[in-house]
This record gives structure tokens, C-alpha cells and sequence, in this order.
């Protein structure tokens, strides 16, 4: 999508950005979003670009948007802000400087504040490595050069949290699922829900970690997702006993920021709970291609997800990462993690898996 404009309709256009960028977005007075939708709705005539309004209500429809009359204006803002954005990185990417592309998906209207707000839930800060069991990877052990554990039937589908900080609820159910059908040979779809409602040491859709919610799946179980399906809101624990699906003996934790044991782990053990920095506009419109964010810091994590495998093609060395953003994200809910580039994004910061064997949990 191309769209040209005079400089005096630019200048326009960039003065009421600004105003709207000092503005508050989300939780404000009646009286400010009344000013802010008044502000909005008059810039909107000479701002918006018509040859994108096909392209903005087929948007809307695609995502089941709706707004009030005031919000509309400013998330159409927002929605030709991300266009551009995407514009830009994706003739970059045609250029040779990226190794993946970004696109619209159903967050082209939020700001990255919003996006990590209501989505990145992860509370690393409140991660005690302590209570883990260590894994530690055979001395000179070679690993395969790809590993896919979808291929041999480890992995449910992708699934989503929608506007809700579950993310270490998601991961943890991903690794549970994984090695429940290690040893059991059976592939269920596990309770996310379960861990919203009736994890305590975790806060709901206001964040949480995976090792509280594998600790708590190993003191207590954990219910189907079919016996106990997702609200997308936390509510009364209604965890049932009569329909407990499996628990877990102990959670391992991999050695902290090395992507060579955590290549171990997958490799030998199925898909690994990890966490990502993922507060950055680049993830949060990815499409497609080996995601290598500049600006990704490898200290400071913030979203939960399941690493599934790793290959390797023309853009480089990849993890192979399973979302819980649906499957209009990404690919097809998917994402490749650049591999092997100093730890990218964090990747191998916060690295864990339940053991549901007991004699292991010894060595």
C-alpha cells in the first residue's frame, strides 16, 4: 500500500501526530476523551490518506473491529502510522537489510505501549532459578542440525491469549503438553484457564511466570482444556480432581543465556518454555522470515513462549517458536528466533521444561 501527500497535507499531518503522541491513550477521564475524540475526528479529514479507507474498513472486518465514534479517528491514526511502518521495513527488507518482513495482523491499531501492556505478561523479576532442578547437556554430545517437534506429534495447535498478560500460562501448558505425550503417548490440549484462575503466586492477565505455573501443576494437577476452557479473564479457581489430566514430578531449568545447552534441551528433550524481549513494533507486526530485531536486548525479557525446534535456511540460523498470539500473527502463529546471534531478544535468558519422571529430577 503507497500513498503520496503534499507537503503542506505532511505538515498537517505530523503536527496532529505529535498532539495525539502527548495524549493519554487508554483509562483516561470522560472529559479527555471527549477532547480527544473531538481533536481527532476534525484532524481526520485533511490527515487520512482515502486511498487507504478500502484498506482500513476490509481491516476491520478481517479483525472484528469496532469502535465508538471518537476512538475511531485515533486508531485509524495509529492503523496508517503502522502502515507506514510496515512500508518502510518491508522495502528495507527488499533492499537486503532485514531478514524478515512485518504486516498487518489484528495489532495494527495499537501502540507499543498498549501491545506490551495487555499482552507481555511475563515477570522475570519474580523468577526464583532456585527451586529448579538443573539440566545439564551431555559433555561433547552433537546435536541433530534441525529439529521439528510438531513433525512427531508433540505440539497442540496455536492457540490465543487474546488482550490478556497470559503468556507464562500458555508456555507452560506447551511444555507440559510436549512431555506429557512424551510419556504417555498422548497429545491433550491442556488448561490454560486452570492456571489464570487457581495459580496464586501468579497475577491472572496482569503477568505471571512459568516455573509458578509448572510449580503449582506439580502440587496440585492440572485440568483439560476441554473440562476447563479459556475466558481471557481470570476468575474463581474451579480446578476439578475428578478430571485431572497429568501433573509433573519437578521443573528443570536449563543453564541461563547459553543457547548451546538450551539446543541440548530441545534437541533432547521437546519443546522448552523460554522468554523473549518482545516489546518492540518489529515483533509485534512480524510476518515472516528470521526475526533479528537490532534493538532487542538479550537482558531484559518480558513475553513467555514454547521453542519447538531450530533449523537453518537462506536468512540464517532459527528457533522455531510457537505464539499465543493465534494464527494471524506471525506465521501462521509462528515465529523464527534468530539463533546463535549472542542470545538475540534474550531467547536463552529464562529456559525450562516440567520432568514427569521422578528419578530424574535426582541427578
Amino acid at each position: 500500500m503507497e500513498f503520496n501527500e503534499t507537503e503542506s497535507a505532511a505538515k498537517k499531518r505530523v503536527n496532529t501526530e505529535t498532539a495525539i503522541t502527548e495524549l493519554p491513550i487508554m483509562r483516561c477521564s470522560l472529559f479527555v476523551d471527549w477532547v480527544l475524540g473531538f481533536i481527532l475526528a476534525a484532524a481526520s479529514v485533511s490527515t487520512f490518506h482515502s486511498t487507504l479507507d478500502e484498506a482500513w474498513i476490509n481491516w476491520k472486518s478481517l479483525h472484528g473491529k469496532q469502535y465508538e465514534m471518537a476512538e475511531e479517528a485515533y486508531r485509524r491514526a495509529l492503523w496508517e502510522d503502522n502502515v507506514r511502518f510496515i512500508e518502510q521495513h518491508n522495502l528495507e527488507y527488499g533492499m537486503g537489510k532485514h531478514t524478515f518482513t512485518v504486516g498487518l495482523n489484528q495489532f495494527g491499531d495499537l501502540t507499543m505501549e498498549e501491545f506490551n501492556e495487555h499482552l507481555n505478561g511475563l515477570k522475570e523479576n519474580e523468577i526464583d532459578y532456585q527451586a529448579c532442578k538443573v539440566f545439564t547437556a551431555a559433555k561433547n554430545v552433537k546435536f541433530p542440525q534441525t529439529v521439528d517437534w510438531r513433525r512427531k506429534g508433540f505440539v497442540t495447535g496455536v492457540k490465543n491469549q487474546g488482550h490478556c498478560g497470559s503468556c507464562w500460562a500458555f508456555s507452560a501448558t506447551g511444555s507440559l503438553e510436549g512431555q506429557l505425550f512424551k510419556s504417555a503417548g498422548k497429545l491433550i490440549s491442556l488448561s490454560e484457564q486452570n492456571l489464570l484462575d487457581c495459580d496464586r503466586k501468579s497475577r491472572g492477565c496482569n503477568g505471571g511466570t512459568v516455573l509458578n505455573a509448572l510449580d503449582y501443576v506439580k502440587q496440585n494437577g492440572i485440568n483439560s482444556e476441554r473440562s476447563y476452557p479459556y475466558a481471557e479473564k481470570p476468575g474463581e479457581c474451579r480446578f476439578n480432581r475428578n478430571n485431572n489430566v497429568t501433573s509433573c514430578a519437578c521443573v528443570k531449568c536449563i543453564q541461563p543465556n547459553s543457547e548451546h545447552q538450551l539446543a541440548a534441551a530441545v534437541a533432547e528433550v521437546g519443546p522448552i518454555s523460554v522468554a523473549v524481549d518482545a516489546k518492540h513494533r518489529s515483533f509485534q507486526l512480524y510476518k515472516a522470515g528470521v526475526y533479528y530485531e537490532p534493538n532487542c536486548k538479550n537482558t531484559t525479557v518480558n513475553h513467555a513462549m514454547l521453542v519447538v525446534g531450530y533449523g537453518i535456511d537462506q536468512e540464517g540460523k532459527y528457533w522455531i517458536v510457537k505464539n499465543s498470539y493465534g494464527t494471524k500473527w506471525g506465521m501462521q502463529g509462528y515465529i523464527k528466533m534468530a539463533k546463535d546471534k549472542n542470545n538475540h531478544c534474550g531467547i536463552a535468558q529464562f529456559t525450562l521444561y516440567p520432568e514427569m519422571e521422578i528419578s530424574k529430577c535426582q541427578r
